[in-house]
């Protein structure tokens, strides 16, 4: 079982709830316009929020924690690719999210991200 996270807007979340599916890329881009879904590993999500979320308020913002296997189950597949810059892959899905693959949504209330140690999620 492999565990990713993906940082989200709350509204964009919610919209996902009505729908089914999560569709958003990262910040401002869809899965249709990038062709995958950003994700990061336990130690990347850091890293990822302050480059590119720190801006926002806190409360506009959720950790959503993906399960691999239930994507999968569900028709969604991801792949650990390498980006440009960093050390090591990245997680990204191939497909929308289907919410019932998420298996915990963590508000993040202040500029660290919440603790997702009892999720099991990869380091």
């Amino acid at each position: 079982m492999t565990r990713v996270l993906h940082i989200a807007l709350a509204e964009d979340w919610a919209q996902a709830l009505e729908r089914g599916r999560y569709e958003t890329s990262t910040r401002g881009r869809t899965l249709a316009e990038e062709g995958f879904i950003h994700c990061s590993a336990r130690d990347q999500a850091p890293v990822v929020h302050r480059l590119f979320y720190s801006d926002l308020p806190p409360h506009d913002l959720r950790l959503l924690v993906v399960d691999e296997q239930l994507a999968a189950e569900r028709g969604t597949t991801m792949r650990w690719d390498d980006v440009p810059g960093s050390d090591r892959p990245f997680p990204h899905f191939y497909g929308p999210i289907p919410v019932d693959a998420v298996v915990a949504v963590l508000e993040i209330t202040g500029p660290e991200l919440p603790d997702v140690s009892g999720y099991a999620v990869e380091a």
